[in-house]
């Protein structure tokens, strides 16, 4: 039986012609060699973000499956094809992936990847240096680099002994390596020096619990929760619930959340840590999702809850913990990106939310995973190949329609604060020089700390130099849940 894609559908969207005429893809085959290509190019044209901005996805450019064939074949592997239908590539759409193994991007999606433990930031002293350096912002429990002399804080300027290029890049290839040794340098008030000291770090399959460290610190009348969370991973949300319920067990008054290094994740798990965040919300929009024209005329016409998240007083079943805070602190630098400016954002409407650190990412739109099936969803997947795509396909916006921080997310110029490698403290130490500011915000008490950080040029860090290191996505596709069928066999 032969894929074809089903006209009923489009007459049921009713808001586009992929088509000019149906009985000429009824007629002709999709040749082996092009079924993955016919898969993006499909799935692109129904689901893309961008989709009306890009002319070889426009739906009246092709006839019959005949001249989408002959179209496809110009590109020598799925991979070009792929990065072609991108509007603006590696500009505009800084985000859109694609697997040739969809089980390496399911992994990722889980916090599974292949790591040694390091996570790091790397930077250049200035916009005329070429030298690169990077700095251990902390250490993944469990990794190999648990077992070795690296901590928090530490330098590496160079690879098996190759020193890092901004204008090689070639910190991109020598980080991909499976073993590897880091030279390391000392601070040395703002310029790295060597000091003889290396590490050899070898990766494995790696699963991150996202939740790296939870505390309580007593100052008088307040008890202030800290939480440092990692990572939107669905999979810790009954772990982190629980946590919640530590937290409200120990009668906590105010509320950290550090998102330093969090490049984001699950956009239900952002709803639903909003919702322990404040669980006097329930039922109420937390974020709204705005797909291209095609899908957003679909969910208005049939079923416009699907383009709503809203805060929840359970997680699959399981009753949500919630600390009822009128007011939460959340701690930010440039890393951190998708979910958690959506948290932000979206709590932005309902509580007082009082963001401390660097100003974010700037990531604003949100992806969905695309497999090769009748309803690119996970059921009914193609056997002859494992590619699947993770393109953007939506903006997201708070419950009032903002979302237009594609520049990032600002603290007040009071809560202003860049980590300084030569000052970065110990995380969950009260002297930390951003838990310290928190805590002298929530107490009213302490000296409130100036930045004298240099103003490092921050390049590139662990998670963003992954594919979908810095992804916002749903879990699942919300046309399966309407039963709806883009092809028919």
């Amino acid at each position: 039986m032969k894929k074809t894609l089903a006209l009923a559908i489009l007459l049921f969207l009713g808001t586009f012609t992929f088509l000019s005429c149906q009985d000429d893809y009824d007629d002709i085959e999709v040749p082996n060699t092009l079924k993955i290509n016919d898969f993006i190019w499909k799935g692109l044209n129904l689901y893309y973000y961008w989709q009306a901005d890009v002319p070889n996805l426009s739906d009246n450019k092709f006839r019959n499956q005949g001249e989408l064939n002959s179209f496809l074949t110009n590109y020598s592997s799925p991979e070009d094809l792929f990065s072609d239908l991108l509007f603006q590539y590696s500009v505009t759409d800084r985000f859109s992936v694609m697997y040739s193994d969809y089980r390496v991007l399911e992994g990722t999606l889980n916090g599974i990847t292949t790591n040694n433990g390091v996570d790091y930031q790397l930077f250049r002293t200035s916009s005329t240096s070429d030298a690169v350096y990077g700095w251990t912002r902390y250490i993944i429990p469990n990794s190999d680099a648990s077992t070795k002399a690296i901590q928090r804080g530490d330098i590496f300027y160079a690879i098996d002994g190759i020193p890092l290029s901004y204008a090689s890049k070639n910190y991109v290839d020598l980080l991909r390596r499976e073993t590897y040794t880091l030279s390391l340098a000392d601070y040395n008030n703002g310029n790295p020096v060597p000091n003889g000291r290396s590490v050899t770090l070898s990766k494995t399959q790696l699963t991150e619990n996202p939740i790296l460290m939870h505390q309580v610190y007593t100052y008088g009348q307040h008890k202030i929760g800290y939480l440092v969370y990692n990572g939107f991973y669905s999979a810790y949300d009954n772990e982190l619930n629980n946590i919640f319920g530590e937290f409200s067990s120990q009668g906590v008054t105010d509320l950290i959340i550090d998102l330093r290094y969090n490049s984001g994740g699950s956009v239900d798990t952002a709803t639903r840590l909003a919702s322990m965040i404040n669980g006097q919300k329930t039922g109420q929009i937390f974020a709204q999702q705005q797909w291209n024209s095609k899908v957003q005329s679909y969910f208005q016409s049939n079923n416009p809850e699907k383009l709503i998240n809203r805060f929840t007083n359970s997680i699959d079943g399981n009753a949500i913990k919630s600390l009822n805070m009128q007011k939460v602190y959340i701690l930010t630098s440039r890393a951190s990106a998708s979910a958690s400016e959506l948290l932000i954002n979206g709590l932005v409407p309902h509580i007082s939310v009082v963001q401390i650190g660097d100003k974010t990412t700037g990531k604003n739109v949100g992806s969905i995973t695309l497999y090769d099936s009748p309803s690119f969803n996970k059921d009914g997947r193609s056997s002859s190949h494992r590619y699947a795509m993770q393109p953007i396909c939506f903006k997201i916006v708070n419950s009032v329609g903002f979302g237009d921080y594609a520049a990032g997310l600002s603290p007040l110029d009071e809560n202003l604060y860049k980590e300084d490698l030569g000052n970065l403290g110990a995380l969950g130490n009260v002297t930390e020089p951003l838990l310290s500011k928190a805590i002298q915000k929530i107490t009213g008490t302490g000296r409130n700390i100036q930045n004298t950080a240099p103003d490092y040029e921050a390049i590139k860090d662990s998670k963003s130099m992954q594919p979908m290191g810095t992804e916002l996505y749903l879990d699942e596709i919300p046309f399966e849940t309407l039963n709806i069928k883009f092809y028919e066999n």
